[in-house]
């Protein structure tokens, strides 16, 4: 400051103004954050290397910024995972349990991440499934939530009717049925019009002079799994199939592997027992389908982002808010601690760091919040139990965490570089059965080793990890 006082007395008010300029340059202009959620999405996607999935735009997003090969939701349901995720919490056996969680009755007093950025001075917007209750955490945003209002899950007069019909039983309410492929456009359907409303958003955000924290939560690949055919058409019949373990997992502790109760509520899915190969692979074409729909509506909100200029000034994470099970072990849905669940997408684009990377650091979702508040320059609240991967944007190779670890019901999990560990309680705390997959020859987690001869002292030493992690003590 003395040297632009004397240049400001001498007279040199030009060269004086123009030192504060390059000061302010060198700042930075504080960034905008465009928060994107996909409701059900696992890591089943070109850029994580599945050329059979099309999805180009998720792919050139990761091609500009730095893929996350190994990040893990905290809890494989949604209404849990988003409020851990949002608050930067880690749950617990009282804490974000299901899918009726709402982060400000769990974490009562705790600002959300939505909240922090609005304090310090964002305008934040919720658009679609951000949080998994709508009302969730609403003081933190600058407007009302927003979601498509009237808007069925079918384009399908038939299946609009099945709907209605089978939500009115009296013994065994039922939805419709599990997929739909119809010719339609894609704001036919939720997704479609949550990608609308955010291009017009986009453009009110430019107009303002705040920076913005946009939430955009997209609904599918959720079930049911509904998109516009011309998207069930890239994948052919033909081409699908059921994965190779259809089968359950060997010496699997009993409750380990879920009825998928979920998925049988729709419609057409039988009570009980495996679905026959050919409803399998009609599922997975419908998964398959809805991730490219849904690929598409991302396209859309970022290359809009892109038209208008904000792309340079803009911060861009995505995630999944938990992986999804495809038939591995015979399960359908979440709600499991297998790596089929607790893995998930994380992308992240930040101004000013290298792009087309990626990391195989082990990451978990209560990371981001951290990281969101350092990319942003942001102070970091006491209570966050994440930590910041800012420096894995710079150098993606650093060493990192030992260990991502979360948990489901009554099943603590941990999973490391090599191994996959799960402790199961009884309802009165006491230990009841457990599970340790070893990544190194057991990728799919087909062989429960944690009571074989080499898997003992492994699993005992991750269960002590376990316990020390989710903060508890030896019983």
């Amino acid at each position: 400051m003395s040297v632009l006082r004397k240049l400001w007395n001498s007279g040199r008010k030009v060269t004086c103004l123009w030192f504060v300029l390059v000061a302010i340059v060198a700042q930075g202009k504080t960034p905008n954050v465009l928060f994107i959620a996909v409701d059900d999405l696992r890591p089943e996607l070109g850029c994580y290397g599945k050329a059979h999935i099309h999805s180009p735009n998720i792919d050139a997003l990761a091609s500009s910024g730095t893929l996350f090969r190994r990040a893990y939701c905290m809890v494989p349901t949604c209404g849990a995972s988003r409020a851990s995720l949002m608050t930067g919490l880690r749950p617990a056996r009282n804490r974000f349990v299901n899918y009726l969680t709402w982060a400000d009755r769990d974490a009562p007093g705790i600002d959300t991440m939505n909240t922090h950025f609005k304090t310090h001075g964002y305008r934040t917007v919720s658009l679609g499934k951000v949080y998994h209750q709508i009302r969730d955490s609403i003081d933190g945003w600058s407007e009302p939530p927003w979601r498509p209002r009237a808007v069925s899950h079918y384009a399908d007069l038939e299946n609009q009717r099945l709907h209605a019909e089978n939500g009115k039983k009296e013994k065994k309410p039922t939805r419709g049925p599990a997929f739909e492929s119809a010719d339609v456009a894609d704001n036919q359907y939720s997704d479609g019009k949550i990608a609308d409303r955010a291009v017009e958003t986009l453009r009110q955000l430019k107009a303002g002079e705040e920076p913005f924290f946009l939430a955009v939560g997209f609904l599918k690949p959720h079930l049911p799994f509904v998109a516009p055919k011309r998207y069930w058409d890239l994948y052919p019949e033909e081409t699908v199939n059921v994965p190779e373990n259809y089968f359950p997992p060997a010496n699997a502790p009993s409750g380990a592997v879920h009825a998928f109760g979920e998925l049988r509520s729709y419609h057409g899915i039988p009570n009980t027992g495996l679905l026959d190969v050919t409803q399998a692979r009609e599922l997975i074409r419908g998964y398959y389908a809805c991730v490219s729909y849904t690929d598409a509506q991302i396209g859309r909100v970022l290359g809009e982002l892109e038209r208008l200029g904000l792309e340079k000034d803009t911060l861009v994470v995505l995630w999944g808010d938990h992986g999804w099970n495809l038939g591995e072990h015979t399960m359908w849905c979440k709600h499991s601690t297998f790596e089929t669940s607790m893995h998930a997408p994380l992308i992240v684009r930040a101004p000013g760091f290298p792009a087309g990377q990626s990391t195989d650091a082990l990451t978990e979702f209560i990371d981001i919040y951290p990281s969101l508040c350092e990319l942003a320059g942001l102070p970091l609240p006491e209570h966050l139990q994440g930590r910041s991967f800012r420096p894995l944007l710079r150098e993606p190779d650093l060493e990192w965490k030992p260990a991502a670890i979360g948990r489901y019901k009554n099943g603590d999990t941990i999973r490391t570089d090599r191994y996959r560990f799960t402790q199961y309680w009884s309802p009165n705390l006491s230990l009841e059965s457990r599970m340790l997959y070893d990544h190194a020859i057991d990728g799919d987690e087909n062989i429960n080793i944690s009571e074989q001869p080499g898997g003992e002292a492994p699993a005992s030493e991750l269960f002590e990890r376990l316990l020390l992690g989710m903060g508890q003590a030896s019983p």
